[in-house]
C-alpha cells in the first residue's frame, strides 16, 4: 500500500473491497423491479382522476355564475344548461364564464340551444361540425 493509498483509505476514498455492491441500487433503475411497479424516485398524478369530472350546472341567476367559476379554477369540466335564464343573464353569465375559462387556458363551445361545454386547458374537445351546424340553421348566435 503506497502513502497516497493510506492517505485515500483514512480519508474514505480507498478500500474499495470493503463495500458490499448488493447494497446499492441496479445501474438499471428497471432492473429487479416488476413492470409496473411504481418506484420510489417515480411521482404519480394522483389529480388526473379529480380533474375528468364534469359538472352539470342550471344556473338561474347572475350571482350562481360565481360557483360555476371556482368549478372552472378547480379545473373541472361545465355543462352549463342556460334554458331557465333570460337572454340578458344569459349574456351576462357566458360573458363571465368565458373570460374566466380564457383566463385558466381553457375554452367554451356551444352543445345545443342555450347549452354550453366549458372546459380547461388539459381537455380536448371534438366536434366543432355541432356547433357549425348549430349557427348555420339560426339556433346559436
Amino acid at each position: 500500500m503506497s502513502f497516497i493509498d493510506s492517505i485515500k483509505t483514512a480519508i474514505g476514498f480507498g478500500g474499495d473491497e470493503d463495500y458490499d455492491n448488493e447494497e446499492y441500487p441496479p445501474t438499471n433503475p428497471n432492473e429487479n423491479y416488476p413492470p409496473n411497479a411504481v418506484q420510489k424516485d417515480e411521482k404519480v398524478n394522483i389529480q388526473v382522476t379529480a380533474q375528468l369530472q364534469v359538472i352539470l350546472v342550471k344556473p338561474e341567476k347572475f350571482s350562481d355564475a360565481k360557483e360555476i367559476a371556482n368549478h372552472l379554477n378547480n379545473k373541472k369540466t361545465v355543462v352549463l344548461n342556460l334554458e331557465a335564464t333570460t337572454p340578458d343573464i344569459t349574456r351576462r353569465i357566458i360573458d363571465f364564464l368565458g373570460g374566466v375559462a380564457y383566463a385558466n387556458g381553457g375554452s367554451i363551445k356551444p352543445v345545443a340551444n342555450n347549452t354550453f361545454i366549458i372546459t380547461p386547458y388539459n381537455v380536448g374537445f371534438q366536434g366543432d361540425e355541432l356547433s357549425e351546424q348549430l349557427e348555420s340553421n339560426g339556433v346559436l348566435l
